[in-house]
């Protein structure tokens, strides 16, 4: 039996969305980009220009979810499936846009560069419970203007992982589209096998800018997976109690929904979030709080009950430090993420409220990973019925260690980490260099790093990749791209 975890009853839900269907309609949603408003309209909206506000009707969010996908997979640059959301399978991927990383060699966090972000590459391709790359932080070292598609390059470029992105420009989102076809070739091809999930976030409170609405619609038309990113803050800018805050979200989910189906019906998407309460005492969000972890959870049950895939930022700790509250907030979240079913888990390698990656985290976070995923596999009998003849075998022998019924069953029922966690004895520890967590992960992202091979994807593609990301610079002023392993 699979365990889960359930955090709301379907009456609730129910009343949750009846309410959040409610305010779009007699509320509405305010949207900065013309072109969207008069699609709304078009479609039965009543919108007010001068305001910016489109009034939804419930016949339109009514079309909008039967005509949105209950699941669609994701593709790695070689065309090969690595995702299927659908159902309760859970992916996790490393958080994304951090502005800073976080230097083991000093300890401190510092702004990143090329060199950072292919070393990030690198490592991610070779972790097993991670399933996804992500735009995980950017690169102090090119110009602002192309961080986005510069750090979609790179991914494309040096590993061959799908990626979770997205674009903070509508200038950006043609460029990062036009990589993607230089991997796929054609526009055919990239919507039969996406290779990229682009996050698309409404403003808090029930808004959309001219960016992102921009966004939504070009992935729509495109045929580019998104996940819809609602950010309530309960307490600051979403009512304090939880259960108001999902009204809220699932209203600014809603409304992404609507846009994104009447753009393009069909158009696959992620119900996904990255709530926070508000810590009053500090003016912070914190990711690494309970409530945080619950709003995702219930979320992502809305979700689920709306016939949707799900996302959720979390499993992410606000420490600054690899320690113990990295792993505390980290760990539960993880347990929750996969317990609960979200099917796209963002957020492995992050600290600090959103703002750091950390390689080293990263490389612990995965083994987090492989323990959520043993936890999800539960409990179920292995040839332990009749159990008679195994325990004659062990009452007989003492042990079982070299047993039939152990060499069939040892590495399916149990889960061994890599080296990041210490399992051996106080005297061996000892002898081997006393060393602490940080070391031991810190080695491990070096023998990853050192042992990854260079991408698969053919020359040409390659080669294609470059020219577009080469005259992208240009356009923006700079004259070359950084020389680090490019």
């Amino acid at each position: 039996m699979r365990p889960a975890l359930r955090l709301l009853t379907d009456e609730l839900i129910e009343r949750i969305v009846a309410e959040a269907r409610d305010i779009l309609c007699q509320l509405g949603v305010e949207i900065h980009n013309e072109a969207v408003l008069g699609m709304l309209g078009d479609h039965g909206a009543t919108v007010d220009r001068g305001g910016r506000h489109a009034h939804l009707t419930q016949g339109i969010i009514d079309k909008a979810l039967a005509s949105v996908p209950h699941s669609f997979q994701l593709y790695d640059v070689l065309g090969n499936q690595t995702h299927d959301f659908a159902g309760g399978s859970v992916y996790f991927t490393p958080g994304s846009a951090a502005v800073n990383i976080l230097d083991n060699a000093t300890g401190e966090m510092r702004q990143p560069t090329t060199a950072d972000y292919i070393r990030y590459v690198q490592l991610t391709s070779g972790l097993k419970h991670i399933a996804a790359q992500s735009t995980a932080f950017i690169p102090a070292d090119v110009d602002a203007r192309i961080s986005d598609s510069y750090r979609l390059y790179l991914s494309l470029l040096h590993g061959e992982k799908p990626v979770v992105t997205g674009a903070f420009s509508v200038e950006g989102f043609e460029i990062m589209k036009d990589l993607q076809l230089a991997v796929r070739g054609d526009a055919a091809a990239l919507r039969a096998k996406p290779l990229t999930i682009f996050s698309c976030c409404p403003t808090a409170p029930i808004k959309w800018s001219d960016v992102t609405s921009q966004n939504l619609i070009d992935c729509a038309r495109w045929g580019i997976p998104a996940e819809l990113i609602s950010m309530p803050l309960s307490g600051f800018i979403a009512p304090v109690t939880l259960v108001g805050s999902l009204i809220q979200q699932t209203a600014e989910n809603l409304s992404g929904v609507v846009i994104s189906q009447i753009a393009s019906a069909g158009h696959p998407l992620l119900y996904g979030g990255s709530p926070a309460i508000f810590d009053v005492r500090y003016e912070t969000t914190p990711m690494g709080a309970i409530e945080t972890m619950m709003l995702n959870c219930a979320n992502s049950e809305i979700g689920k009950y709306l016939g949707m895939p799900t996302q959720g930022y979390i499993a992410i700790s606000d420490a600054k430090r690899l320690d113990a509250q990295a792993g505390l907030e980290t760990g539960m979240g993880s347990t929750l993420a996969a317990l609960s079913g979200i099917n796209s888990v963002s957020g492995p390698g992050m600290l600090d409220f959103e703002s750091c990656q950390s390689l080293e985290k990263l490389v612990v976070d995965n083994e987090i990973c492989g323990m959520s995923y043993r936890l999800l596999k539960g409990i179920e009998p292995r040839e332990d019925f009749p159990a008679i003849a195994l325990f004659q075998e062990l009452l007989s022998e003492r042990n079982l260690l070299i047993a039939d019924h152990t060499r069939r069953h040892l590495r399916e029922e149990i889960g061994f980490p890599g080296p990041v966690i210490d399992r051996s004895n106080r005297t061996r520890w000892q002898k081997e260099g006393k060393l602490t967590l940080r070391q031991r992960a810190a080695k491990e992202v070096a023998r990853l790093i050192g042992q990854s091979k260079p991408s698969r994807l053919p020359q040409a593609a390659q080669a294609e990749l470059t020219r577009l990301m080469e005259s992208e610079a240009r356009r923006c002023g700079m004259d070359a791209l950084p020389g680090a392993g490019i």
